[in-house]
């Protein structure tokens, strides 16, 4: 056993964790490393069982074995091969979780491609901009092609129909290349900021050795529990925290797909004897409202949650529900998780309202905007020390005597709604497309289910009325089913600061005081 799973107590991680430590739980080293083998193959060769579990939405139970993906994944790589995808092509996978969407990541990922996992909820306008960013020589849908060859000449777009799964399975199988820890496996697009577009996030094959911080003090993940975490693998808690990580420690991980539905939810959970589940804390408030929790027969040790803060009353129900309270986790795609709960590790308090306390190997503090340290209590923006100097993380909060972190609002105009992160710059621009919109803005309000919504104040073009209806239905069609304003005002013009721009301060305060 790797010395670091030794660390059974708060008290020894926090003496004995190095950063050295998490090579141990890997077979690859700083020279070779490939994160799909690591994932899959390792596992596969010393007989482990069952990998991943999908719960749908129509009742269905899938499972997938370590051998199975093993062998699928190897032969995708080789069809891959045959289409002329090399290391370092971009392989777009634009699948809900199942079958084809675990062969294509690691199988991307064995070939020495780069897997780029897309919502499959996105519109045309939405995907185009990730798709016009990556530049992938492939794409996979489990749809109709015709449409997506039409809006996008000269990419190669593949469903993942009977035709498809017979040519993967007469590929020769591939085994994973000689990657190094450096080399880029995974691109993950955030919804971007505000001011900016949907960027990539670049991970290298490394990544599967530096998120098992989160794995293990965030999740809490350990060999032989049995996990779930329901968010979609396209977004960055449901890629490395629901797939990639569990499944480099051989931990059986299940995941759901479909429309979200608290009794098959909750029967997944059931069915599988799960025992660590993590979610959004906008998941938690469906299934508390949805009063199903008493009909199933679940037993969980570890819960976790991030995305965005839980509420007092969610977080009550989730410990009169499962017995254990919700443990936060909390960082940035480009960083990674700097704030943990450490669930089921014996000595650690967790404190209610808290994000945690600074993840093994990380030194968070709260800073000023000089970048200078702040006392406990004093409000300021989160930080963590890198490369000398502390990198702000877009968040503003507050830290106690005792080392706990508290939230205390975004730092920028990102809107975090039900655990996804939109950019309202995103959807001003999509708004702006309509012809009966002249001027639009887009800030976060906050709102009792979701933590946040987008609201967006929508000057018309004179003699046009646009209805609410009809503009959240065309950035739907553009966008995504979830990336879309939830409320609309119109207004004769937007507040502008003395240098022109619009002043969205000033309308999250309107939008503040119409609320209250």
């Amino acid at each position: 056993m790797a010395r670091l799973l030794e660390l059974e107590t708060y008290a020894a991680v926090r003496a004995g964790f190095t950063w050295a430590l998490l090579w141990e739980l890997v077979d690859g080293d700083r020279e070779r490393l490939n994160l799909a083998h690591e994932c899959i193959d390792r596992h596969a060769a010393r007989g482990a069982g069952t990998a991943v579990s999908v719960v749908f939405d129509d009742g269905r139970l899938e499972h997938y074995g370590f051998a199975e993906l093993a062998e699928w994944t190897g032969r995708f790589a080789g069809w891959l091969a045959g289409r002329g995808v090399g290391a370092g092509d971009r392989v777009a996978i634009a699948l809900d979780p199942g079958r084809a969407f675990y062969v294509a990541l690691f199988g991307a990922v064995k070939r020495g491609a780069i897997a780029v996992p897309l919502f499959t909820l996105f519109g045309p306008e939405g995907l185009a901009l990730r798709l016009d960013d990556c530049r992938p020589r492939l794409l996979l849908t489990a749809g109709p092609p015709d449409t997506l060859r039409a809006r996008f000449p000269g990419l190669d777009v593949v469903a993942t129909d009977d035709a498809f799964w017979s040519e993967v399975k007469a590929a020769p199988p591939a085994p994973a290349a000689a990657t190094r820890p450096a080399d880029l496996a995974v691109f993950q697009y955030t919804s971007g900021t505000t001011r900016e577009l949907p960027a990539a996030v670049r991970h290298s094959h490394r990544a599967v050795v530096t998120l098992m911080i989160a794995a293990l003090y965030g999740i809490g993940l350990r060999p032989g529990d049995r996990y779930l975490c329901p968010s979609s693998p396209a977004w960055g808690h449901g890629l490395w925290h629901g797939t990639i990580a569990p499944l480099a420690l051989g931990v059986h991980t299940a995941s759901y797909a479909g429309r979200f539905d608290a009794g098959r939810l909750l029967g997944g959970l059931e069915a599988l004897r799960i025992n660590t589940f993590a979610a959004a804390p906008t998941v938690f408030r469906l299934l508390a409202r949805s009063g199903r929790r008493p009909d199933f027969d679940i037993h969980l040790e570890k819960v976790s949650y991030t995305g965005e803060p839980m509420d007092a009353e969610t977080a009550r129900w989730v410990t009169e529900a499962f017995g254990v309270p919700a443990a936060s986790m909390y960082g940035s795609t480009e960083v990674g998780v700097i704030l943990v709960s450490f669930p089921g590790l014996p000595g650690y308090r967790p404190m209610p309202g808290a994000l945690g306390s600074a993840a093994p190997g990380w030194k968070v503090s709260i800073v000023d905007d000089a970048g200078q340290e702040l006392p406990p209590g004093e409000v300021g923006e989160i930080a963590v020390r890198r490369q000398g100097r502390w990198f702000p993380v877009k968040d503003r909060g507050r830290r106690d005597a005792d080392g706990y972190f508290f939230h205390g609002g975004r730092s920028d105009d990102v809107i975090i709604s039900a655990g996804w992160t939109m950019s309202a710059l995103e959807i001003e621009q999509t708004l702006l497309a309509h012809p009966g919109v002249a001027e639009a803005a887009v800030v976060g309000v906050p709102d009792a289910l979701r933590g946040q919504v987008p609201k967006a104040f929508i000057v018309p073009r004179p003699g046009q009325a646009p209805s609410v209806e009809d503009l959240q239905a065309f950035v739907k069609a553009r966008l995504s089913q979830h990336e879309y304003p939830r409320r609309i005002a119109f207004v004769e013009a937007l507040p502008r600061t003395p240098a022109g721009k619009t002043d969205r301060k000033t309308l999250r305060d309107r939008a503040r005081d119409e609320s209250g």
